[in-house]
């Protein structure tokens, strides 16, 4: 089992370190094929490549964090629609269509007045 857990872990390794060399090589050939002729700036090498990658996911991406977050929001939100009555989980319902324009359901929406004046 041990050898499992070591060859899957070898093979994450191997996979991360030819995204970051890959993402490095895109980032150069795009750096010095657009920008020196549009800005007029110098071409950059491939360590540059990896620093500027490197300086882009701190300043926009940050290091994790963020899926989690998003997990541990939508199972909250799937605990609290469980404990909902019937009435409760379509009254949520329609409010979220009201407020989302209905345009991102593929039901037709209900008539929001008619629910309106129903309550």
């Amino acid at each position: 089992m041990k050898k499992f857990w070591f060859k899957k872990g070898l093979m994450i390794v191997f996979f991360v370190i030819v995204a970051v060399l890959g993402f490095g090589l895109l980032v150069m050939t795009l750096w010095n094929a657009i920008l020196p002729q549009v800005l007029g700036v110098k071409t950059i090498s491939f360590i540059q490549a990896l620093g500027i990658l490197l300086l882009s996911k701190i300043l926009f991406g940050g290091f994790g964090g963020r899926g989690s977050r998003h997990k541990a929001k939508w199972v909250a939100m799937k605990e609290k629609f469980s404990g909902m009555t019937p009435e409760e989980k379509e009254k949520f319902k329609t409010e979220w269509r009201n407020r989302c324009g209905g345009r991102w359901s593929m039901h037709s929406n209900t008539d929001s007045s008619s629910t309106m004046a129903a309550e």
